[in-house]
């Protein structure tokens, strides 16, 4: 493979006469917001569009409103002609090139009828973007004036990264051949494969038998956020580098599986979708991040099951007095099985950033920095954990365990570095980009993410208290039911001081009876995936995430299946609710740190033994068990969500499916 290591630029004609526009300035947020990469527009004076770059036609829409080029040193631009004149319906265009044609910068290939488009209400700006920006530029300098230009003129010069392939030596081991030979093994392979097309962040295939796919492997490989099945295709998505990957698909299965007239209107529908509705927005953007949050999770959900197990088994261990807390024994086993918890955003920083572009190293040791010992220590005193950054006032909590924060960290990185790596000169990037990174990651999180956590936080508990003081049912109610949320965001933590005060000051702690409740609800949820699934990866995910959870630790059960499966995770946060009512009904009570299944010891009363307390947290604990098993495997799943469920992309890239 021939690899470029000198300084490699394009120069980006501008492909109409008319007022150049840096591409904030657009009004299309797919494209403002760099979504289908950097580039920028000209607000056109003459409808005689020509050719940016020389290079290979790759797409002319069925539509005739985009055309897309591949320059030699592979980059894919791609010429957008007005907003939203997909509806239009090719009427105001004239196109003299096709799919394969070589052309030259300057090179007439489309005629727009400016006064058509503005008659019928649309935007004529011509948008220009590098569809691929995130893997082969460096950096895309242009003129950052609104001036005056013509057609052919260069008003931007890109500079391509060092180690980017160029397309004269075809894909020869590169990453995205490594992944797509990958991918086309678990779809089936080749003769599995009756089509390809793809939109802005996923591969469409259409195959022969979708049985023969294996989901599971092509989901947990690196470049891949999800998989999705819908309207009879197999959808493998990739985010902003798809087309990438698609040319390194079809470069190994032939060119004979291709659709341009599919693939130009897909890319048009995706892009015309995800601009469109605040709300719908939202909706994917929850999606979205749960889909990095679950993804992130899947390759540690394993040992975080076994760790698990392990800590339930010691827990039972030290309730029944076999081992001492301080033994060596016991410290030894403990640290083997929260380790894998302590360090948690070390793990996740990794795994996340190798998700969302990010840098995983980088983001690793940003997780490292959020569970510094010196930070830890500080955050756990009262007196210490108020402090100041260069003046900034800010609050210390403990990162240990979290996901939240290190995930917003993972997403924010992509940006950080793009940045950095604008105003750094490349010679000295290599040493500075990285720690800046880190330094302004975890400032971030630690000056800005974490006080608003700690904020809401201690409201939500101080609220949820004064609830059970009015009325432990409805406590238990709302506790049960939003407590597992609380753990997703971090928000959980103003709750636990209040326990282990509860539990040292007072003996006792009703709350943690409670908490204990949701434990058991998430587990009995996972424990009706496992006994309803005919899917054996699933099958045996579930079931170690279910015993994990019964011993305590629910992050297999959350993060492995249940918010995989939305419904799963809603119907058992109902299960939740109904078990926390019981529990507070009975004002069930805890005696000590310790609780679900395994923990039963916790729940003697000292010095009275097994007796009303012990029966009501059997009663509330085996009802919630029975609640959410029979709700979830008759209301909260089937296996018809394995091939409809809704996978979310990347954070940076949104599409409606």
């Amino acid at each position: 493979m021939n690899v470029m290591k000198n300084q490699i630029l394009i120069s980006l004609a501008t492909p109409a006469d008319g007022k150049f526009l840096t591409l904030d300035k657009v009004q299309d947020p797919v494209f403002s917001q760099g979504l289908m990469g950097q580039g920028f527009a000209i607000e056109p004076s003459s409808g005689e569009i020509v050719a940016p770059v020389d290079g290979t036609v790759t797409l002319v829409s069925e539509t005739k409103h985009a055309f897309g080029i591949k320059t030699k040193e592979g980059a894919d631009v791609l010429v957008h002609l007005g907003i939203d004149t997909v509806e239009l319906a090719g009427k105001p265009f004239s196109v003299s090139i096709k799919q394969g044609d070589i052309v030259k910068a300057g090179e007439a290939v489309v005629k727009m009828d400016l006064t058509a488009i503005q008659a019928a209400g649309k935007q004529t700006t011509v948008i220009l973007a590098i569809t691929n920006s995130n893997d082969v530029l460096d950096e895309l300098m242009t003129t950052n004036v609104e001036q005056t230009v013509k057609a052919g003129a260069t008003v931007a010069v890109a500079e391509i990264k060092a180690t980017s392939t160029v397309t004269q030596v075809k894909h020869n081991g590169s990453k995205y051949d490594q992944l797509a030979a990958a991918i086309v093994d678990n779809v089936g392979g080749a003769e599995n494969i009756n089509s390809l097309i793809h939109c802005i962040t996923r591969l469409r295939f259409y195959l022969k038998d979708e049985s023969k796919a294996n989901t599971a492997v092509i989901e947990n490989m690196d470049g891949v956020i999800s998989v999705a099945k819908a309207g009879g295709q197999y959808q493998v998505v990739i985010g902003q580098a798809v087309t990438d990957v698609y040319d390194a698909v079809i470069a190994q299965i032939g060119s004979q599986f291709t659709n341009p007239d599919a693939t130009a209107e897909a890319v048009d529908e995706t892009t015309k979708a995800a601009a469109k509705g605040f709300w719908p927005k939202v909706k994917q953007g929850a999606s979205n991040f749960i889909g990095v949050l679950t993804a992130s999770m899947i390759p540690i959900i394993g040992i975080l099951a076994g760790s698990g197990i392990l800590k339930g088994i010691l827990a039972a261990l030290t309730g029944f007095k076999v081992l001492s807390t301080t033994s060596g024994t016991y410290v030894l086993l403990n640290a083997i099985g929260d380790a894998t918890f302590y360090f948690l955003p070390v793990v996740l920083g990794f795994t996340a950033a190798k998700k969302l572009g990010s840098d995983p190293i980088v983001l690793a040791i940003v997780g490292g920095i959020l569970i510094y010992p010196q930070i830890i220590t500080l955050a756990s005193k009262a007196s210490t954990a108020s402090t100041n950054f260069l003046g900034i006032p800010t609050t210390l909590i403990s990162y240990t365990s979290s996901v939240f924060p290190i995930i917003v960290a993972a997403w924010l990185g992509k940006y950080v570095e793009k940045f950095l790596k604008k105003i750094i000169p490349m010679y000295v990037r290599s040493v500075f980009v990285p720690i800046l990174e880190a330094l302004i990651l975890s400032l971030i999180v630690i000056i800005g993410v974490g006080p608003v956590i700690t904020m809401i936080s201690k409201g939500l508990s101080n609220g949820l208290v004064a609830i059970y003081n009015f009325s432990p049912t409805l406590s238990g109610l709302i506790l049960g039911g939003v407590y597992q949320t609380m753990v997703i965001f971090g928000l959980h933590w103003g709750l636990i001081p209040i326990v282990i005060n509860d539990i040292a000051t007072n003996g006792h702690s009703y709350i943690n009876s409670i908490l204990s409740i949701t434990m058991v609800a998430q587990g009995g949820a996972v424990l009706a995936v496992f006994l309803k699934t005919k899917d054996k990866h699933l099958k045996e995910m579930s079931l170690a995430a279910a015993i994990s959870a019964f011993c305590g630790v629910t992050e297999p059960a959350l993060y492995g299946v249940n918010l995989k499966y939305k419904r799963v995770f809603v119907v058992a946060s109902i299960a939740s609710a109904l078990g926390g009512a019981l529990t507070g009904f009975l004002r069930v009570d805890n005696y000590a740190l310790s609780g679900a299944l395994i923990g039963f010891p916790a729940f003697i009363t000292p010095g009275v033994g097994i007796g009303s307390n012990f029966y009501g947290y059997l009663i509330s604990h085996y009802a919630t068990l029975l609640i959410a098993v029979v709700l979830v495997y008759f209301f909260g799943y089937t296996d018809k969500m394995l091939a409809k469920k809704a996978n979310p992309m990347n954070l940076n890239n949104l599409e409606v499916a």
